[in-house]
């Protein structure tokens, strides 16, 4: 990933915070074939390795868990606010022009090999895991108790576990770091006015940069 100085994301909690709650991963891996791109929704356990572990499942079916190269690193993309800006927030516009838009966004990239299991008691611990992770916002939370028995089991003979060492873990955060202070508070002002979560999300993280840098 592209990574200039301004736009490095280096804080580990905050890196983790992204992938948790967006945990919905492109992963990317090199197959027999060429790449194999799949979209993953991805636990992170952060005490498991130095870098955190990324678990997760998909279909005994997908041919991914078959035909990846063992050995050969991969890499789980998670993308956070993202959000289009326009330079008719800025005040740059009427005062001298050269301005142009641009596309705010966070990421976070996990590196790592990938691994495979198929142990009953390890899948259905992921399962419970994920589970109760997704449905506590639930005013009645599902549990996969919830449901009969031998149904569980048939679904489960259907996927396989992928655990992710993460080996490297690097972050963006394309907060407009690297426009005028002026147009920084212009475009916090413009978003405020936009409706939407990702618009407001991107508000906060441009007005976080503001306040830990200082005004030339």
């Amino acid at each position: 990933m592209y990574l200039p100085p301004y736009h490095r994301l280096d804080d580990r909690d905050a890196l983790c915070a992204l992938i948790e709650t967006h945990p919905l991963g492109t992963w990317v891996c090199q197959g027999t074939g060429g790449l194999i791109v799949n979209h993953i929704p991805f636990l992170l356990d952060r005490g498991q390795g130095p870098h955190g572990t990324l678990l997760g499942h998909v279909a005994r079916a997908n041919p991914v868990w078959r035909t990846w190269s063992a050995d050969t690193p991969c890499v789980v993309a998670f993308q956070g606010p993202q959000t289009y800006i326009t330079p008719g927030w800025y005040p740059g516009k009427t005062e001298h022009g050269r301005v142009v838009p641009t596309w705010n966004y966070t990421a976070a990239h996990a590196h790592g090999v990938a691994r495979v299991f198929d142990d009953r008691d390890a899948l259905r611990a992921l399962l419970n895991r994920l589970t109760d992770v997704h449905e506590a916002p639930q005013a009645a939370p599902w549990r996969v108790a919830d449901a009969p028995a031998p149904f569980i089991d048939q679904l489960m003979r259907a996927i396989v576990g992928i655990e992710i060492p993460i080996d490297r873990l690097e972050g963006k955060l394309k907060a407009s770091q690297d426009e005028a202070w002026a147009d920084r508070e212009g475009t916090v002002n413009g978003l405020r006015a936009c409706p939407g979560e990702a618009a407001q999300a991107m508000a906060d993280l441009i007005q976080k940069a503001l306040d830990t840098d200082t005004k030339p």
